[in-house]
């Protein structure tokens, strides 16, 4: 799942410290969502996190969660309800004994002028998201310092508060839940319980320290529990720091963190003791073997892939030696393979032996296990032709067939049906945007842009009909930069995109990469923008291009 690793230089020192329990802990835990039903689209283009449950699509949002039943014709977006809220979503689970959906919340906060992540718990529910019950994010009382592991007693920071305390990824394993929470650590609860009661305790789970590879209950053992050193303690331990988890064959849990991949393989005992044995694979571990780096974003376990793999999306840590790029195995851990190197991957998603590794240089394909990788070229939505220009991809799901791939990226969303073994080219593209007020009006997002990450939307409306359309840049004392598109066909199904939560008036979409027309990005600054539609009066926008 796509992680915001933005937040990868972690300050929590104080904030693990802090004294006062957060008064999100006493939010009721019941509460009704305010369904919004037949929305034409979702509710945010920035997709964290896509999971494909039957013929239902959930995507995890900056604007929370939405899901669609129809391939994206109609959406439910729950963002401002109950339930959520403004929060946005960073990662989604499903259980399929209880037939429940899974999603952890954050937010930002300003802290000395930094804006950083803060935890806002999980929710979940049992009815297919009719209602959602509330778990607040899992904290320790200032008294949690001793973790009983074995027969040792080990030392623990308490991490009292939510900054820096956020989940970015959830697990399943026979009636436990799993939650990877950077500061919060490694943390699992029964379903059971929870459902019976939001509010029960988690269990901090003992990884290893930095300084080992294994541990097993009958060590004897003196570490402590701690993702960065103080006052309380003195060990600084990546390994500490989580980002990902994943469940494979009920039994084993793959575990990714700032300092390698852990596994255990006795997890059917989690739901009860402290008792795991855990084994922890890095690069600097075996160098003829190893994943690429030790900062492991994402996991995927191709249970049906013959033979089953383990895929993860690994990272250049501390050391110099270490690369971006994809690590996987197909035995457990014994010995990795790399590929894709010098890639930076933000998540990873196999059917069988077809995987997906979404990346900030595109959305690669591999049916051979990484000899070869493949990207889709253009994305154009087959009936209006909106093309999805991002950069970036974050997220992607196949469902359980493969013939249905979804793509998230921070510009939109877009399915592509057809075969799972190669591109194809029948794309549905989705992006969210707000109403147009009128015929004559007009804006463009995001703004301010960068050209580096982003493509500017220009929104406009034809007036339901098929025009000749001109869109020309300028820059902010009107001379002229670029011409967009230049009489150009737009209108009734050409680059239409449907407003969110609304009946109001339907817009066109074109794109302006933030180049003149010799091709150079233009520099920091406000440019203006005149969209001539067939022979009506033109219509103007201002955008602030912010690199």
């Amino acid at each position: 799942m796509r992680k915001s690793f933005i937040y990868l230089i972690i300050i929590i020192a104080s904030a693990v410290n802090a004294q006062e329990r957060p008064s999100h802990f006493y939010f009721p835990y019941e509460l009704k969502a305010l369904r919004k039903y037949n929305d034409d689209t979702p509710a945010s283009n920035s997709i964290n996190d896509i999971l494909v449950v039957g013929d239902t699509v959930w995507i995890a949002t900056s604007r929370g969660l939405s899901k669609s039943t129809n391939d994206g014709v109609n959406w439910t977006n729950y963002y401002n309800d109950e339930a959520f809220g403004t929060e946005s979503v960073s990662s989604l689970a499903y259980d399929q004994v209880t037939h429940s959906i899974w999603a952890s919340l954050a937010h930002s906060v300003d802290k000395g002028g930094q804006s950083l992540p803060e935890g806002s718990g999980l929710r979940f529910s049992t009815d297919g998201g009719t209602s959602w019950k509330t778990i607040p994010q899992p904290v320790d009382a200032l008294t949690d310092t001793i973790e009983q592991y074995g027969n040792n007693k080990l030392n623990a920071l308490p991490v009292t508060v939510r900054v820096q305390n956020i989940t970015y990824d959830i697990a399943i394993s026979p009636n436990v839940v799993w939650i990877a929470s950077f500061a919060g650590g490694l943390r699992k609860n029964r379903i059971d319980s929870l459902i019976a009661n939001p509010l029960a305790p988690w269990k901090r789970v003992v990884l290893p320290p930095d300084t080992k590879y294994q541990i097993k209950p009958s060590d004897t053992l003196n570490f402590c529990l701690s993702p960065v050193s103080g006052k309380y303690c003195s060990d600084n331990n990546l390994n500490y720091r989580v980002f990902s988890v994943i469940c494979a064959d009920d039994s084993i849990i793959f575990v990714g963190t700032a300092n390698g991949i852990n596994k255990t393989t006795n997890a059917l005992k989690a739901a009860t003791s402290n008792d795991l044995v855990w084994t922890k694979y890095n690069h600097q571990q075996n160098p003829d073997s190893s994943i690429s780096g030790n900062f492991v974003v994402a996991l995927e376990y191709a249970s049906a892939g013959n033979p089953k793999t383990l895929w993860a999306a690994t990272w250049k840590a501390e050391d110099l030696n270490e690369s971006y790029g994809v690590s996987y195995t197909q035995n457990a851990g014994t010995n990795w393979q790399t590929t894709l190197l010098d890639h930076k991957i933000s998540n990873i998603n196999a059917h069988k032996n077809t995987v997906i590794a979404a990346s900030d240089d595109g959305a690669f394909r591999t049916t051979d296990f990484g000899t070869t990788w493949t990207l889709p070229g253009r994305i154009v939505d087959s009936q209006t032709k909106l093309p999805l220009m991002a950069k970036a991809f974050y997220s992607s799901s196949f469902n359980s067939t493969g013939d249905k791939l979804w793509l998230g990226t921070g510009e939109g969303l877009a399915l592509q049906k057809g075969t799972s073994s190669g591109w194809a080219d029948n794309w549905s593209v989705f992006f969210a945007s707000q109403k147009l007020s009128a015929n004559d009006d007009s804006y463009a997002f995001p703004n301010p842009f960068s050209p580096k990450t982003d493509v500017c939307k220009i929104k406009y409306s034809t007036g339901g009909k098929s025009e000749s359309v001109t869109i020309r840049i300028f820059n902010f004392g009107m001379k002229y930069i670029r011409t967009v598109i230049q009489n150009s066909q737009r209108g009734t199904q050409l680059h239409i995109v449907n407003n969110t939560n609304s009946s109001g008036v339907n817009g066109v979409l074109d794109f302006w990469d933030g180049k003149d027309d010799n091709g150079s990005v233009v520099p920091n600054g406000v440019y203006f923008y005149r969209v001539d539609v067939g022979s009506n009066n033109p219509v103007f926008g201002k955008i602030m291009v912010l690199q």
